[in-house]
């Protein structure tokens, strides 16, 4: 069920177990198993080996183990497994809560049935999940495969490769509309009420788009679900076989396919006790199943959903497009097409950023690791992978979130949540020379936090500074502003230039900085207004505020310098007598 985008909030923990420590051992062989045997390859480490900070990570997993509670009437999952990393190294590895927690859903009072505590079955770091629409992942992945050996062209209409998709209106769409979700299909088909194959292709056949292909962006599971078919098409294979051949094989993904068999069930989360009316069909209590009607009635295998996984298999996946299409000594994408899966094909839809496949920037889940290239996708079962190339870092939280039933989960919080965390947890060094800690604004600041110079004389020209943002855009602003009296702050025009190599200078006229900066430091410089009579003094002071739950990661500054019209520092926050008249409301030290 990939077609739910809007999510809200939850909670606070029920005393479930979790397994686990830190980073756990690879064991059974499975991938990244012991340390790294080949370049790019993943082992399980410190947080400290990897970059990043382990208060975080420890915060990072608290804060998702409190959805496992009301969040904010009902848990918003049974449990969870959590697993983050940079580099070659994963990190965090944490699993949480139950696998089966349910016996069932009593929908006339909205209350779950418990298990005996002896029958429920606790989460583990390798239990395995539906992962819902993160299917849809790997059915762009095999698409751009196939892109690659030529026997597929983006632009090409669908219909090229399968003439019936071509009825009722469907003749103009193309592969690339199908992936980045233009081509103006409905986002769903009741595929499950057909009673064989060939009525649910009809179904298909005949659907007609709701608006021109290219006109909108829709998320659709059909879209996935026609590429599925076109694969099938031009390779003679069997979606699921292409899976297995072509990525998870080669990678070594032992855990992660369509139809998984009995003998994986006692590793699998339960999905959702589903029967109607909350879900189309009567099925029960699922588990080992795929949860989506339209793939079930597909025979579980299909273009949009269906495939199983578990955490370290999504790492292997994560580190494999971060590696720009390697891992080891494997090879199945090249960088070019990594890169194809990871740019911007929407500019003309302003706020759904997508590659082919993957989603870009949405800060909805991906919180303050969201940035113009952060690429990921969620699962309506309650998974999510983020990945961040600017920072090699990678976050998967898988979740059993429809278990006991779908209308308990409410919004993405533990996802936007965990991403905040791993996003703190990524150092910001302030520059070689600066010291060694900058001024942090914190992530977030509702009620404004301000940084506030000593007054000046007269002879202040102009304020140099290093600075370094990341926030929402538009609503979330750093303003740099000045006042004679301390009461009437005005906006103050700046100019930025990154300060570790080329790049974009920008003018800030309206004195403002926000949304991305590269996370990269920049030099502020600004020319100071004259100092009004009769006191000839200026205050100067950067004020950040942030408007709603989701956030960015914030503002760094150091080296801050008022200078005369010769240069001379009148104001230098190096030298101590300097530093200590700063005066900080909501902004403190950080070494990170």
């Amino acid at each position: 069920m990939g077609v739910a985008r809007a999510e809200r909030a939850g909670g606070t923990g029920d005393g479930a177990p979790g397994a686990g420590g830190g980073a756990q051992g690879a064991g059974d062989g499975a991938p990244g198993a012991g340390a790294a045997g080949g370049a790019g390859e993943l082992r399980w480490g410190t947080a400290e080996e990897a970059g990043l900070s382990g208060r975080e990570l420890e915060g990072m997993a608290a804060d998702v183990r409190g959805f496992l509670g009301p969040s904010p009437v009902h848990p918003w999952c049974a449990g969870a497994v959590l697993l983050a990393g940079r580099g070659g190294t994963v990190a965090l590895h944490r699993a949480m809560g139950w696998a089966v927690r349910w016996a069932a859903y009593d929908g006339a009072t909205d209350t779950a049935v418990g298990l005996p505590p002896e029958l429920r079955v606790p989460m583990t770091p390798d239990t395995v999940f539906d992962v819902a629409s993160l299917t849809k992942l790997f059915t762009a992945l095999l698409a751009v495969r196939q892109v690659e050996r030529g026997t597929l062209e983006l632009d090409r209409r669908v219909a090229a490769y399968l003439p019936d998709f071509g009825r009722a209106g469907k003749a103009g769409i193309t592969v690339r509309q199908l992936l980045a979700h233009t081509s103006g299909l409905r986002a769903e088909l009741p595929l499950y009420g057909a009673p064989d194959r060939e009525g649910r292709l009809r179904m298909l056949w005949e659907e007609a788009p709701e608006d021109p292909p290219g006109s909108v962006y829709r998320y659709s599971d059909l879209n996935m679900i026609a590429l599925h078919l076109l694969l099938e098409r031009i390779t003679g294979h069997g979606l699921d076989i292409l899976l297995h051949d072509e990525i998870t094989a080669p990678l070594g993904m032992h855990r992660t396919r369509f139809v998984p068999p009995l003998s994986w069930r006692a590793e699998t989360a339960a999905t959702e006790d589903a029967r109607r009316p909350w879900a189309r069909l009567d099925r029960g209590m699922v588990r080992g199943e795929v949860h989506d009607e339209n793939a079930y009635a597909m025979g579980g295998v299909a273009g949009h959903a269906g495939i199983f996984s578990r955490a370290r298999d999504l790492a292997v996946l994560a580190r494999t497009l971060l590696n720009g299409g390697a891992y080891g000594s494997t090879r199945v994408l090249s960088p070019a097409s990594v890169d194809l899966l990871l740019t911007d094909v929407n500019a003309a839809f302003p706020g759904h950023a997508h590659g082919l496949g993957f989603e870009l920037d949405q800060r909805w889940y991906m919180g303050a690791l969201s940035g113009p290239r952060t690429a990921g996708h969620t699962g309506f079962t309650g998974t999510s992978l983020v990945l961040d190339p600017e920072a090699d870092a990678f976050l998967v939280l898988l979740a059993n979130s429809v278990h006991p039933v779908r209308t308990w989960r409410s919004g993405s919080a533990p996802r936007a949540a965990a991403a905040d965390r791993l996003a703190r947890a990524i150092p910001v060094r302030p520059p070689a020379g600066t010291g060694p800690t900058a001024w942090f604004s914190g992530m977030k600041a509702p009620d404004g936090a301000t940084l506030t110079l000593p007054a000046t004389g007269p002879d202040a020209a102009r304020l140099d500074c290093l600075l370094w943002w990341d926030t929402v855009p538009a609503t979330d602003p750093l303003v740099l502003e000045a006042a004679a009296d301390g009461t009437d702050w005005r906006p103050v025009p700046f100019r930025t230039a990154p300060f570790d190599g080329p790049g974009e200078e920008r003018d800030h006229p309206d004195g403002t900085a926000t949304g991305w900066s590269g996370r990269r430091w920049h030099r502020l410089t600004a020319a100071l207004p004259p100092a009004p009579a009769p006191s000839g003094r200026l205050r100067l002071r950067f004020r950040y505020a942030t408007a709603a739950r989701l956030v960015g990661r914030g503002v760094y500054v150091t080296g801050l310098r008022v200078l005369d019209g010769a240069g001379r520092a009148l104001f230098d926050e190096t030298r101590p007598r300097d530093a200590a008249r700063v005066a900080p409301a909501g902004w403190h030290r950080s070494a990170d």
